[in-house]
């Protein structure tokens, strides 16, 4: 009925059924078959017709005076909701590991403001992993699989994982030959790799392991671990990207050669809807565009 008010009201507007036949680019039966269909589910007459002109009858003008700034507020709505869709401006609301976002991601950010200067960021970081619908979120970066089918989802890339110590810890402690040698040493852990899930090298043997030695340091800060792990207090499992540095300079070393930290899929995620908004598009587009660009999660 929406579409034939419209109708009425551009045939009212315009004098005749042919004038508004034309304005519309539809042709004056369809419109007049519409315009009978409008009446009879309204029970009244609207228009009195005659050869030249169509008159609204006393219902049809109180109809037309009453609709028309109805139809004038919905079209302006319509137009506003548009340029949100499409236009890349606004806020978007992000949820992110802390790490992953602060290290990982921390040059994407920086760019995506730089080239669309209209959108503002809100990044909420937090190891946890935060409802979107309930923080009001738009889009929120997780590490791991997936288990809900109806968001929406992208895979941005994979983040490898590794286990590192200092050249000094190494010297004072026992040689690591296997993976289950780690119970006998001190251990650092950074949330959320709370399980240390690693890979053999040549066979491809996978072991998880839930430590169980003396934990001398929990935080969900992992650049402080890795600081504590170059300082010579233990054994720190971390994302090989927030490492690298202190790898690079033999600050850091890995303890257990011949294995590694399994890699992780980084996927982008946002609430179930049929069309994201170009704000938001855009961010997705540019994260995957950064990731595929370089070997930054590697």
């Amino acid at each position: 009925m929406l579409d034939d008010l419209a109708l009425f009201v551009c045939i009212v507007e315009n004098g005749s059924l042919n004038a508004a036949a034309a304005k519309l680019d539809m042709p004056a039966a369809t419109l007049t078959r519409r315009l009978q269909k409008l009446e009879q589910a309204l029970g009244c007459r609207l228009l009195h017709r005659s050869a030249r002109r169509l008159i609204p009858t006393g219902e049809g003008w109180q109809y037309f005076e009453r609709c028309r700034p109805l139809l004038a507020s919905l079209q302006q709505a319509t137009a506003s909701l548009d340029a949100e869709l499409n236009r890349p401006a606004g806020t978007v609301r992000v949820l992110a590991p802390i790490t992953l976002a602060g290290i990982m991601y921390r040059d994407a950010w920086a760019s995506f403001l730089a080239r669309y200067p209209e959108i503002q960021l809100e990044l909420r970081l937090a190891n946890e992993r935060e409802d979107l619908l309930t923080q009001g979120a738009d889009l929120a970066l997780r590490v791991g699989e997936l288990d809900d089918p109806l968001f929406g989802q992208r895979l941005l890339g994979w983040g490898h994982t590794t286990l590192v110590a200092s050249p000094d810890y190494l010297a004072r402690h026992p040689v690591l030959r296997a993976p289950n040698d780690l119970s006998g040493h001190t251990l650092l852990m950074a949330e959320p790799l709370t399980s240390w899930r690693l890979q053999h090298e040549s066979s491809g043997e996978r072991m998880t392991i839930q430590p169980d030695g003396p934990v001398r340091l929990r935080v969900n800060d992992m650049q402080l671990a890795i600081e504590m792990a170059v300082a010579g207090q233990g054994i720190l499992y971390c994302p090989l990207r927030a490492a690298e540095a202190a790898l690079a300079d033999d600050r850091l070393r890995n303890p257990l050669p011949g294995w590694r930290g399994i890699s992780l899929p980084v996927y982008a995620l946002w609430p179930p809807q049929r069309t994201l908004p170009a704000r938001v598009r855009v961010l997705l587009d540019h994260l995957l565009a950064y990731s595929a660009g370089s070997e930054r999660l590697i």
